[in-house]
């Protein structure tokens, strides 16, 4: 004979404050652990939804990043009339040579830290780059000294807001237009006319990349070989989203992170749901007895109790869902380390998916199995004449 569900509701009800306060706990462990899992979500996409297809990033041979690449000028002539590249209207290959450099800037909070800023030729740099959308402003105008800023940094850094003129590299620069590219890794950049760029920092004899188009897949892979054998260039040519795919080092340090802390809370979680069911356990030894006189087997009160622990967790797991709701699409950075050693913020926006939701749940589902288990153990093998003399 089976204890009914009810018994369980009511039980829940009638401990509504513990159960609350049981719940609040879980739910508060289970809100971190999806937080935590939203930011690497969020971080990952910065980087892995990154690129577009056919196209091409070319660096230094050896360099796994653009920032540590450098090469002669001289070398963009010969990558730029390969065959397989594609071309735009006025019949111009589609390949954008660029330069970029590594500012140091503060947060709104006044803290510092670096950031990105890449010179790019008008228009084709902005033409290779889809998911840029200007959202206020307009866009830079080459020998100006213009800049573009996104719209992440421009809430989370001092004067990076439209209209501002800021002073770097001992020159002046006017932020004209605020840009939107769907959370890519582009929210972690400025964007300037190259040419403004390699004048300022005195750098006008060399690239550090190029972003270039092929006419299809085919003749990607073609160019790729044709940059890896020419010995004269000393370059490589690695697929875009392959490239922006490879940089998520700093993801995975806060997934381990993230990990790490998960694991813990649960284990905290876990005492907490076994403690509230042993204290729930020892208060109903008469309840306990009764089921047994009744003639309730000892399997039925270790799966009553069992289900009991897996309602309150998993009410604690949606306590939690919708406490972590608030984080979707909120805006944060880390610090990205470069092969060349030197820290850039990456800015990027947590990501709430169902995937993870889901796994919050199933987390508190999991506390709720291993912390109930032991306390339903021992209401079940309760002896009956020790429940009674209580």
């Amino acid at each position: 004979m089976k204890i009914p569900l009810k018994y369980n509701l009511r039980s829940l009800w009638v401990r509504r404050v513990g159960t609350l306060m049981t719940a609040a706990g879980i739910g508060l462990t289970v809100a971190i652990v999806i937080v935590m899992m939203s930011m690497v979500s969020g971080l990952q996409s910065a980087f892995t939804e990154t690129g577009q297809d056919n196209q091409l990033i070319v660096i230094r041979q050896g360099s796994l990043n653009e920032v540590n690449s450098y090469f002669a000028r001289d070398a963009f002539q010969t990558i730029r009339f390969l065959p397989g590249i594609a071309r735009d209207a006025q019949d111009e290959p589609l390949a954008s040579p660029e330069l970029i450099v590594v500012i140091n800037w503060a947060r709104m909070g006044g803290e510092k830290t670096n950031l990105v800023m890449r010179g790019i030729p008008l228009p084709v740099g902005l033409e290779l780059r889809p998911e840029i959308r200007i959202v206020e402003g307009r866009s830079i105008q080459p020998g100006l000294r213009e800049i573009l800023v996104s719209r992440s940094v421009s809430r989370r850094f001092q004067d990076m807001q439209l209209g501002n003129t800021i002073n770097v590299s001992r020159s002046d620069w006017k932020i004209v237009g605020i840009f939107d590219s769907d959370g890519s890794a582009y929210d972690s950049e400025i964007f300037a006319a190259m040419e403004d760029v390699a004048q300022a920092w005195r750098r006008t004899a060399m690239f550090t990349s190029v972003l270039l188009r092929a006419s299809d897949a085919q003749a990607a892979q073609e160019i790729q070989k044709r940059v890896k054998d020419d010995q004269r260039i000393n370059l490589q040519a690695v697929p875009q989203k392959e490239y922006f795919a490879g940089q998520t080092d700093t993801a995975n340090s806060v997934q381990y992170l993230g990990t790490f802390i998960g694991f813990l809370m649960g284990i905290g979680a876990c005492f907490a749901a076994m403690n509230m069911m042993y204290g729930t356990i020892m208060a109903r030894v008469k309840e306990i007895a009764t089921l047994r006189a009744l003639g309730f087997r000892r399997h039925s009160i270790l799966s009553s109790f069992m289900v009991e622990a897996i309602l309150l967790t998993l009410l604690g797991g949606l306590l939690g869902c919708l406490m972590a709701l608030p984080f979707e699409g909120w805006t944060t950075g880390t610090a990205n380390l470069s092969t060349s050693g030197s820290f850039s913020e990456v800015l990027f926006k947590f990501r709430i998916t169902p995937q993870i939701l889901a796994f919050g749940l199933g987390f508190a589902l999991m506390v709720g199995v291993l912390g109930g288990f032991l306390p339903s153990l021992r209401a079940a093998r309760l002896r009956l004449i020790e429940a009674l003399r209580d």
